[in-house]
């Protein structure tokens, strides 16, 4: 499938930056590094976050694609630049005269890319591995998603992100709602650990604490929305045009991401057809369940606004389960790829709980896979041409 917007990002956790390419953003969408920055700020905060966000403070750089405060259709490029660089000018430079000032990393670590990674790549320096692995790189994500929310904004669309549960602790009795999700995102980000409920806010932090003390880590779960979004994004022709495939992709590419569903996902296993599938209904006015003006409409959202592989009108809501960081000041068994002698992995900076980062970084990878979706379906090189479109199929919908 060739993708209307794509993206890459290049650099390591302690190079000079991260860089990344955004391709297929149309000319005249106001765009500013303001934009971008209070993203990676959201990303840096949470209660439960390590040392390195107390060294970094990200700012994104507009190198090219922006011209007076708007883009012009060319390649957006950004630069976060690493502030930990100037202790690893010598240790990560691209110049052989700096070979072996620093001892190689030949301990891989449980639950990383370590061994892996030295295995496929014929590593004997773990480092070369870990650079690059290492979830510093979702900054750029960040970044990138930054300018994707920009975009869909321009639309009505609006996404978010919550967390449900951090280990044990889960929110109970929780639904997404459309008429509220105003509140719910206004409570989620006065929360330290982004979630609107205050009671298990609570006991979350104290879990974190808990697990701190014991030198151990903390997964968990949370869940993106996506509201305001028009019948047909996505296709149900091909597997790959499906878009609950690509925004699972996109999920579950987030560095310790173990699963992903939509809508009530798993749920729907354990219950009758009757009680999952969302009846259809028809309205001449707005519905304050899906957010559309009139038309069809459903009343409940166990599939999470996809049925076929295509937006049916109902905000997205899609949740990912995050595993513990499997770096931990607790130690762990392992063997030096060297010397093949058992040892145990102890690594002092980290975090013991990344939930609420990881759901900031799933909002960025949402909004990249429905802004890619939206110009597959409307098109256009420049907003106008883009809107134009858009609202032409918009009145067509009312009609229908």
């Amino acid at each position: 499938m060739t993708n209307k917007l794509r993206f890459l990002t290049a650099g390591e956790s302690h190079g000079k930056g991260l860089m990344g390419i955004l391709e297929g953003i149309p000319s005249g969408l106001p765009l500013s590094s303001e934009d971008i920055d209070k993203e990676l700020k959201r990303r840096q905060m949470g209660y439960g976050r390590g040392g390195r966000m107390k060294i970094e403070s990200d700012h994104a750089e507009i190198i090219s694609g922006v011209r007076w405060g708007k883009t012009i259709g060319s390649p957006i490029s950004l630069l976060i630049e690493n502030r930990d660089w100037k202790n690893w000018q010598e240790g990560m430079s691209s110049d052989e005269k700096y070979a072996g000032s620093i001892p190689p990393v030949t301990r891989p670590r449980p639950g990383h890319a370590d061994l892996a990674g030295a295995l496929k790549y014929g590593h004997k320096d773990i480092r070369n591995i870990l650079e690059r692995s290492s979830a510093r790189e979702t900054a750029m994500r960040v970044a990138v998603g930054a300018v994707a929310k920009k975009f869909l904004s321009e639309f009505g669309i609006n996404i978010g992100s919550y967390v449900i549960q951090i280990g044990n602790v889960k929110i109970s009795n929780f639904k997404f709602q459309i008429s509220n999700f105003k509140e719910i995102f206004k409570k989620t980000e006065e929360s330290s650990v982004r979630c609107p409920d205050e009671d298990a806010s609570k006991k979350m932090v104290e879990l974190i604490d808990t697990a701190a003390k014991k030198g151990d880590t903390l997964g968990g779960v949370f869940e993106v929305f996506a509201t305001g979004l028009p019948v047909g994004l996505g296709s149900h022709i091909q597997w790959d045009k499906r878009l609950d495939g690509r925004l699972s992709q996109a999920l579950m590419g987030i560095q310790a991401i173990k699963g992903v569903e939509i809508g009530t996902g798993f749920e729907m296993a354990e219950r009758f057809g009757s009680e999952v599938m969302d009846e259809i209904f028809y309205s001449s006015q707005q519905s304050a369940i899906s957010g559309q003006q009139s038309g069809f409409y459903r009343k409940t959202n166990h599939a999470g606004g996809i049925e076929g592989g295509m937006t049916n009108g109902m905000p997205i809501v899609i949740r990912a389960a995050m595993k513990p960081i499997p770096t931990l000041r607790k130690p762990l068994r392992s063997v030096d790829i060297i010397t093949k002698e058992p040892f145990e992995a102890a690594y002092e900076r980290s975090d013991t709980c990344a939930v609420p980062a990881a759901a900031v970084i799933g909002e960025a990878m949402t909004a990249i896979v429905v802004a890619d979706a939206f110009l597959e379906k409307f098109g256009g090189d420049s907003i106008e041409e883009t809107k134009r479109n858009f609202n032409s199929y918009i009145e067509y919908l009312k009609q229908f």
